[in-house]
């Protein structure tokens, strides 16, 4: 078994909590996403993260709208719904639940 299979599969358990706590920050356009993702060593490339904006924009967790740029083409800018953030608080009380239980494991040793 490889580690790395392990360690990507950790990851992707809690990349969508991580986009849509950044998303819950304000609107933030998918560059933006990708750079906070990165500055933290979550590393995600734009072929991960489109599909998983669309698949929340489906799933109404999200919206977005599009803002003309002054240096480039217009920029799609992501906003959580009423339901998103219901959605995300629910997920941080998972996340904090799931994170105790595994420390409490871990550090029993």
């Amino acid at each position: 078994m490889k580690i790395e299979n392990t360690q990507v599969q950790m990851r992707k358990g809690v990349l969508e909590y991580c986009i849509l706590h950044i998303i819950s920050q304000g609107e933030v356009y998918a560059s933006e996403i990708l750079d906070k993702l990165k500055d933290t060593q979550l590393m995600v490339v734009e072929g991960t993260l489109y599909p998983l904006l669309t698949r929340l924009k489906n799933a109404k967790l999200l919206e977005y709208k599009w803002v003309e740029s002054s240096s480039g083409p217009p920029r799609k800018y992501y906003v959580l719904t009423e339901e998103g953030h219901d959605f995300l608080k629910t997920l941080a009380d998972t996340w904090t639940e799931l994170s105790d239980s595994v420390n409490a494991i871990v550090s029993s040793d």
